[in-house]
């Protein structure tokens, strides 16, 4: 990344003097804020950001350059970290709001923000809690997994939507040659604990709380305190976060039902996913398809790149 400037210019007489404005203002807003949550004192060349503020924050009867600026820094900080506990309730439950607070400032400072969307944000939890595990210990596997879980979320919630395959095409076409690709909004995941209850239960008790909150005053109903929910013990689980008439869901999926679907979104034939699915009824498969295609799971496979 391109250095920032050691000093915003006088006056702006070109663009280019537009864009070294631009870029100090972004630069003092972005830089991490103190333990405290404030302004870093300095400058990146180590020279006090009140006098850095003053070359182009003006001061008010109230506020001096460097408390403006700071309140702008703290808007853009704390905007951050309410996103980021808006998309993972999961994580912040199972660590608590001082650990989750410590976690989330350390993924942004290694991770800022990059995308014009809020929506990206969280994009590279996952692989941040794989690289800091003493941030989650002793639970970071569990961690790493609800990061996944609530990842899977967001992409559910936006992810592109393609054309469904109809019936008839997939019916005329040999299923040695037919391949079928998966909607991209849907994420098949593996899990070796139950996430999807425990994200469920999370999701209800902070229904509850708010309920409670928000109960007119002629009623006086005492907000229940913030119970803890349990973690959830070990259990393979198999799950499709997907949407579905704009609303997201979770599918729990048979082990053998989840090798299909995956070797249908690796790019294999129909009849090297159903080869996948070991043990499997033809019965049981049948209703398994009749209900992906309900859903609109299948679209037409992204063509693969030549190596």
């Amino acid at each position: 990344m391109k250095a920032p400037p050691r000093h915003a210019p006088k006056r702006l007489r070109t663009t280019g003097d537009l864009r070294v404005l631009q870029r100090m203002m972004a630069t003092a807003l972005l830089r991490p804020l103190t333990p405290d949550d404030g302004l870093q004192p300095t400058w990146v060349d180590g020279r006090p950001m009140e006098q850095v503020a003053s070359e182009f924050i003006k001061p008010n009867d109230r506020l001096s350059a460097f408390e403006r600026l700071q309140l702008y820094s703290r808007m853009y900080w704390f905007r951050l970290f309410d996103a980021i506990r808006d998309d993972c309730p999961g994580l912040l439950a199972m660590l608590g709001e001082d650990r989750f607070g410590r976690l989330a400032q350390a993924y942004l400072e290694r991770y800022p923000s990059r995308s014009f969307t809020l929506r990206d944000l969280c994009s590279r939890l996952v692989q941040f809690i794989g690289e800091e595990p003493s941030l989650t210990r002793p639970h970071t596997a569990l961690a790493a997994e609800i990061a996944r879980f609530e990842w899977a979320q967001t992409v559910a919630f936006d992810g592109e939507s393609r054309p469904v395959l109809d019936a008839a095409r997939i019916s005329s076409t040999p299923p040695d040659r037919l391949r079928l690709g998966l909607q991209p909004y849907v994420t098949l995941l593996a899990l070796a604990y139950p996430i999807d209850a425990y994200v469920i239960s999370v999701k209800r008790r902070d229904a509850l709380r708010s309920e409670a909150s928000n109960t007119p005053e002629s009623r006086t109903v005492a907000v229940p305190p913030r119970r803890r929910v349990p973690l959830p013990r070990r259990a393979r689980t198999f799950v499709a976060v997907h949407r579905h008439h704009n609303r997201l869901f979770y599918k729990r999926l048979d082990p053998a039902a989840y090798r299909i679907l995956e070797a249908l979104a690796s790019g294999e034939t129909l009849s090297t996913a159903l080869a996948a699915a070991r043990g499997a009824k033809p019965a049981q498969v049948r209703r398994w398809f009749k209900a992906w295609m309900a859903l609109g799971w299948f679209c037409a496979p992204v063509a693969r790149r030549r190596r």
